[in-house]
């Protein structure tokens, strides 16, 4: 690169990082700025420190490849149209892997995490909207997790068959997104499944295999694509086509054939109020916020509505043990009376107090008042109710976001707390519920999915097996502010409603709410930032799909294949020493 042409980047990504940090210090909203951040700080990164490691090591093509991969895996990912890029996202960093030498495992880990890195930034820089502290771990130390099973395979391949080589690649990285579902610094956002989601109409066996199956086909298809690309054979474009076409082609067989699983309707109204969270959902009295739901909920219900839907932590916080003393309570409860066939689904903050026989449970907050120490917990709620002052159901989220709604590894880094508490978390976190609860009815059972749950196939299927008949999805994505983060969210539902055949009712508190049907097509698309509220009649199905009873099996198969992968290279090592 010539020095006066870098030179000139590094002033004009200084000039973007100093703008988007002073605009961001300055603007209460920062919709797309902390990309701007991100990519500058991470541009002059890259201009001062991997760059001349590169030049100096004489790798400037694995610079540049590591350029490729990260902006191919980005461009590949909802909300972008261009979703076969996913399917060579990783073949600049496999030919990385092949070429570069077998005792330069920092070199490789660099060009990856660079990758990974660019990836992370331009995808889910949005999570700086909701917290600053809490996206940097999000980009920067999920870029570090993502490099650990490409430094693994990378590690293992000398002491495994060549033709075994990249089976590795596919299961280690199965691996790491499985572990990532299941620990508490859980962040399965860019899973490769998910990148799917963009198109329905191809991934309609989901049903089947879940979002591993396309995280399966994804990772394939780049291995095949890297061997055409090395050797340019015959036989290795048609089973390049053949990988790539077959399933598109089963999908949409799938999708041609399909008969709906439910017959008789129920209609459902959904409320989207669009409250700003950062500044007016926690502000504005719930008074006021109650008279705009009852209005948009009056402006679509009729009488023969059977479900209304509300957005996550619509009002409270409230003692769970006290709702129908409460004054926004009652008032909904009245407008139901109106509505007598009608049961509200609506996300709560809540409360319960407990006495001091609970004072050693890890979620237990303690009060002292007058010498007095009062003991609760609180939570992030569904419940159900209806008219003649019923509340008959109530479900306490479960899967939480780290951080803001759970402190990771509580038991093993209590000296992090005073840093949780500045990134605006909680040290106790909530407390969740070991089983999934149902909101049962003659009209449909109800699967209350509240907000991060909805990114986990294997979670949601805990509702199938309690008998759920349609889902409800109850969010509040304006933390996010106005970027790709709401539209990845909701694409992501589609997901869901393909692998549990079964109806999806979304509620925002503002973009998107919409409806998805079982083949996840998307229906009724509200804007961001409008109050409304919109109706459809769904078909509730208690069916039971072959991925809601088997669950993530590639995933435990990749965890075997994995374990045996890794016991061979290591009888392998012993036996070369």
């Amino acid at each position: 690169m010539n020095p006066k042409l870098r030179l000139a980047l590094l002033l004009v990504a200084g000039i973007t990082l100093a703008w988007s940090a002073y605009s961001m210090y300055e603007m209460p909203l920062w919709g797309y700025r902390p990309l701007w951040l991100y990519a500058s700080f991470w541009a002059i990164f890259n201009l001062l420190i991997i760059y001349p490691y590169a030049k100096k090591k004489s790798q400037l093509r694995f610079f540049n490849l590591s350029l490729i991969s990260g902006a191919l895996l980005y461009a590949g990912f909802p909300n972008s149209p261009l979703t076969f890029l996913l399917f060579i996202g990783f073949v600049p960093l496999l030919m990385i892997e092949y070429e570069i030498g077998r005792k330069q495992k920092f070199a490789l880990w660099l060009y990856a995490y660079n990758a990974f890195v660019i990836w992370n930034i331009f995808t889910t820089f949005w999570v700086a909207n909701t917290s600053f502290g809490p996206s940097i771990v999000a980009i920067f130390l999920n870029s570090f997790l993502m490099t650990v099973p490409f430094l693994l395979f990378y590690i293992v391949a000398p002491f495994v068959k060549s033709s075994l080589k990249y089976l590795a690649f596919i299961a280690f990285w199965i691996c790491f997104e499985y572990i990532h579902l299941g620990w508490d610094i859980s962040w399965p956002w860019l899973n490769l499944g998910n990148g799917l989601a963009q198109y329905p109409s191809f991934i309609q066996w989901y049903e089947y295999l879940g979002a591993f199956g396309g995280t399966l086909w994804i990772l394939v298809l780049n291995v095949l694509a890297y061997k055409y690309w090395m050797d340019r054979s015959k036989g290795n474009i048609i089973q390049l086509l053949l990988v790539c076409f077959i399933p598109m082609l089963f999908s949409l067989f799938i999708l041609w054939t399909y008969e709906d699983k439910g017959s008789k309707e129920v209609e459902v109204v959904v409320v989207q109020p669009n409250f700003e969270p950062h500044y007016d959902k926690f502000t504005v009295p719930d008074h006021i916020q109650a008279e705009r739901f009852i209005r948009l909920s009056r402006s679509a219900l009729t009488q023969n509505a059977s479900y209304l839907v509300f957005p996550e932590t619509s009002f409270g916080a409230y003692d769970s043990d006290n709702l129908k003393s409460n004054t926004t309570i009652k008032k909904m409860l009245s407008m139901l009376d109106e509505y007598p066939k009608t049961k509200l689904v609506t996300g709560l903050s809540t409360y319960r107090y407990l006495d001091e026989s609970y004072k050693d449970m890890p979620t237990i907050r303690i009060d002292e008042n007058r010498g007095n120490k009062i003991y609760y917990d609180a939570h992030n709620s569904a419940f159900q109710m209806a008219a003649n002052d019923s509340i008959s159901d109530i479900y306490l989220k479960s899967k939480f976001v780290p951080g803001a709604e759970l402190f990771p590894f509580r038991d093993y880094l209590p000296f992090i707390k005073p840093l949780v508490k500045k990134l605006g978390g909680s040290v106790a976190g909530l407390t969740g519920q070991e089983e999934r609860s149902v909101f049962m009815s003659d009209d449909g059972n109800v699967a209350p999915v509240i907000c991060y749950e909805s990114m986990y196939g294997a979670y949601v299927s805990g509702y199938s097996k309690k008998g759920a008949s349609m889902i409800f999805i109850i969010t509040n994505d304006g933390w996010w502010d106005d970027t790709p983060g709401h539209i990845q969210h909701m694409k992501f539902a589609s997901m869901r409603a393909i692998e549990q055949r079964k109806p999806i009712a979304r509620s925002a508190n503002t973009g998107i709410s919409c409806f998805i049907d079982e083949r996840g097509f998307i229906h009724q698309k509200t804007k961001y930032n409008e109050a409304v509220a919109i109706r459809s009649n769904i078909k509730p199905n208690k069916y039971r799909t072959f991925y809601s009873v088997w669950g993530d099996i590639i995933a435990r198969i990749a965890i075997f294949t994995s374990l045996i992968l890794l016991l061979t290279s290591l009888v392998q090592f012993f036996k070369e020493r």
